[in-house]
C-alpha cells in the first residue's frame, strides 16, 4: 500500500490568504485618497444663541447671544423666510446682548438665518419653523 501525497490543499489556502491581503491594501490605498480630499474642509464655527419673534413686531427676530467660541468673529446675519430672501444685518454680538432682525416679512413657516465670520466663511445659525 502506498500512499499518494496530495498537495491540492496548500495551493487554495494560499490564494485566500493572497485575496485577502490584496483586497485589504487596495482599501487602504482608496481610503487613503478619499479622507485625503477631504481634508481641507474646516470645521463648525459654535455660537450660542436663542431666537424668539418680538411679540409687538411679527416681522422681527430678536436673538438672546449666550455665547460659543466663534461668538465674537460673528459679523452680518442674512437669510431666508419662507424662501423669501432680506438684507443682511450687520451685527456686534456679545454675551447676554440682544439683536434685532428686521426681515420684512410676517415670520410665519420656515426661517433660515446665516452668519458671515471675519474669516469669510458662513454657516446656518437657525433653521427652523414657526
Amino acid at each position: 500500500m502506498s500512499m499518494k501525497r496530495n498537495d491540492d490543499a496548500v495551493s487554495p489556502v494560499i490564494g485566500v490568504i493572497l485575496m485577502v491581503a490584496i483586497t485589504v491594501i487596495l482599501a487602504a490605498v482608496i481610503a487613503a485618497f478619499v479622507f485625503g480630499l477631504v481634508g481641507n474642509i474646516g470645521g463648525a464655527k459654535v455660537v450660542g444663541m436663542t431666537t424668539t419673534i418680538n411679540s409687538s413686531n411679527p416681522d422681527t427676530i430678536d436673538i438672546l447671544w449666550q455665547g460659543g467660541a466663534d461668538l465674537a468673529s460673528l459679523q452680518d446675519i442674512s437669510g431666508t423666510v419662507n424662501g423669501t430672501s432680506f438684507d443682511p444685518v450687520n451685527v456686534t454680538p456679545s454675551i447676554g446682548s440682544i439683536s434685532t432682525i428686521n426681515t420684512t416679512h410676517d415670520i410665519e413657516g420656515r426661517v433660515v438665518l446665516v452668519g458671515e465670520f471675519s474669516d469669510g466663511s458662513e454657516q446656518i445659525l437657525l433653521d427652523k419653523g414657526f
